[in-house]
């Protein structure tokens, strides 16, 4: 026989799902919370009662409700502010850790994104106080205290009695990582983002160009590598052991959190500051918001903070993952023909290059005495110079066996042209060349 449930209505649920949400409102609506006692645990009970409230709204169609709508609308602010500052407190704690040389600026302008959060969390406490009393949703009584909401931070640091030298890291997991890592930047290079946008220029590129949906796309990249790092490569913390690995997943790290921050504020900035809809009521809605959480800064914040540090740190990270991969890359040589009739003139050299390139480790084209780095196509057309004046007729590569297991593929078909110098289609192989 099934328990005896008691029907509640929407109103009597509305008052259950908000109870701890007020009380987090209440708490941060106080004068006497500073910005320093926004820690972890508080951000969470945030995001988590917020999203609760939110589903529940939802659910019961305050999106096409005049009375409930706002109501709603205050708790998707919370819910992703929350989860931006969630993720820029980790940073913070997390920062003594990351060994980056010259972090204090970096430190400076992450205390200057979180203070604008929590002071925007702040402002938005007591408006949602004041709307659910208008809805007849009761204030409790008892509020939070600081005690309720501890750093994360100690004194202490536990024993380390885990062994995570690894010395059995098997060397091909560290280059595919390497190597994906150095695809990801070259994906990030074509934003082409490297320093602040003014006010009007955010307005232009956002949210035509940089968008939520293009951050979680990046997000999701990162993250994987990440796991992948975690999960084959080293399990423990970023005290102790092989330092350069550690510091090329400090980069990981702190680009992964800093892209879920950006990719939440630009959710929230794109779904309920941008444009809100047609009907009146949702312009409402988002003026008021707009002067609660202003959009200027939220912006700056999110793209002259998230997205320029992001770029700035994948940049940084690119000579330690070449240095890392071309320390456990696999090495060979191979000689192979030169093109047919034209020898190594643009496209033949383009090819060659894009494959060096995919794959990110060191490999030379030799001729005679001379070595040619095969990821530049200029220098591969100088090294065809010297073959075709000495009419030479083989030459030797040597360096990364992936490159070259696939420049030997695209020999086999002519380095990818008749004799006439005309495409011709490449093998499924090198499908990522097309």
């Amino acid at each position: 026989m099934e328990p005896f449930t008691q029907v509640l209505s929407f109103l009597e649920k509305a008052r259950l799902f908000s109870f701890d949400y007020l009380r987090c409102c209440t708490y941060i609506s106080n004068r006497d919370v500073e910005s320093d006692y926004f820690t972890k645990k508080l951000y969470a009970k945030l995001i988590g009662t917020s999203q609760v409230l939110e589903d529940f709204l939802d659910f019961h169609g305050a999106k096409n409700s005049r009375v409930w709508y706002f109501y709603r609308e205050m708790s998707a602010a919370i819910r992703h502010l929350s989860l931006g500052a969630y993720s820029q407190k980790h940073i913070s704690n997390r920062l003594v850790f990351y060994d980056f040389p010259e972090a204090e600026e970096f430190r400076y302008d992450g205390y200057a994104t979180i203070k604008f959060l929590t002071e925007s969390l702040m402002k938005l406490a007591p408006i949602i106080l004041e709307e659910a009393r208008r809805l007849d949703i009761s204030i409790p009584d008892e509020t939070f205290t600081h005690q309720d909401f501890p750093g994360i931070t100690t004194t202490e640091i536990l024993k380390y009695d885990i062994d995570d030298e690894a010395k059995d890291l098997q060397a091909k997991n560290i280059v595919k990582i390497a190597s994906d890592f150095l695809r990801i930047a070259k994906k990030f290079d074509e934003l082409g983002f490297y320093e602040p946008y003014d006010l009007e220029e955010l307005l232009e590129i956002v949210p035509g160009k940089i968008n939520e949906v293009e951050i979680r796309r990046f997000e999701m990249l990162v993250h994987n590598l990440q796991s992948s790092f975690d999960t084959y490569v080293i399990h423990g913390g970023y005290r102790f052991g092989n330092r350069k690995l550690k510091q090329l997943r400090s980069y990981f790290s702190v680009v992964f959190h800093l892209l879920q921050m950006t990719g939440r504020l630009l959710h929230f900035y794109e779904r309920h500051l941008h444009e809100a809809g047609y009907k009146n009521i949702y312009k409402q809605v988002q003026e008021r918001l707009a002067t609660l959480v202003d959009p200027a800064i939220l912006l700056d914040r999110t793209i002259n903070y998230g997205l320029y540090y992001v770029c700035h740190f994948i940049s940084k990270g690119k000579d330690l993952a070449r240095e890392i991969l071309n320390e456990n890359i696999e090495r060979s040589s191979i000689s192979m023909g030169i093109p047919v009739k034209l020898g190594f003139h643009s496209r033949p050299s383009l090819l060659v290059a894009k494959i060096v390139q995919h794959y990110g480790g060191e490999v030379e084209l030799c001729v005679g005495k001379d070595r040619f780095d095969a990821s530049s196509v200029l220098d591969i057309q100088w090294a065809g110079g010297k073959i075709q004046k000495e009419q030479i007729s083989e030459v030797v590569f040597e360096g990364d066996s992936r490159a070259l297991a696939d420049i030997q593929i695209l020999a086999g078909v002519n380095y990818g042209e008749d004799s006439m110098g005309k495409g011709v289609p490449l093998p499924t192989e090198l499908k990522y060349l097309r």
